[in-house]
């Protein structure tokens, strides 16, 4: 019997899959949504960590299509900027009990929505 196997995606195949808006703006509106309703501990523990993988694959996506552009191009300074934020918020601990770790989440829940916004218009892509 012959066993098939697969093989991870190579860097090329990684690289030509764009990201995917749709998922990372739903989780981001679970926190941001005006009727969401706040999460429990282990909820937002778990939410936290999806935004926070999120952004780690956004930042390098859009950062490659921001540079791209001339120097002296407003969206490509924008969209650097909006890089460093979500830098620094990554960087960032959340404070202790939960209404300051919710407060925490939103924050990086509007990086990741920003980062999608100028994902959505550096590489043309339709959400």
């Amino acid at each position: 019997m012959t066993k098939a196997t697969t093989h991870p995606p190579t860097t090329e195949e990684r690289d030509s899959r764009p990201l995917d808006v749709k998922t990372m703006r739903a989780g981001a509106s679970r926190l941001l949504a005006p009727d969401a309703a706040p999460p429990n501990f282990d909820e937002l523990k778990t939410l936290m960590l999806r935004l926070r993988g999120h952004i780690m694959v956004a930042i390098p996506e859009i950062e490659g299509a921001a540079q791209d552009l001339p120097e002296d191009d407003v969206p490509r300074a924008c969209a650097l900027a909006c890089v460093g934020e979500a830098r620094m918020r990554l960087g960032l601990e959340p404070g202790h009990g939960l209404p300051a770790r919710i407060a925490h989440a939103q924050r990086l829940a509007r990086s990741l929505n920003a980062l999608c916004d100028h994902y959505e218009n550096l590489d043309g892509e339709c959400p």
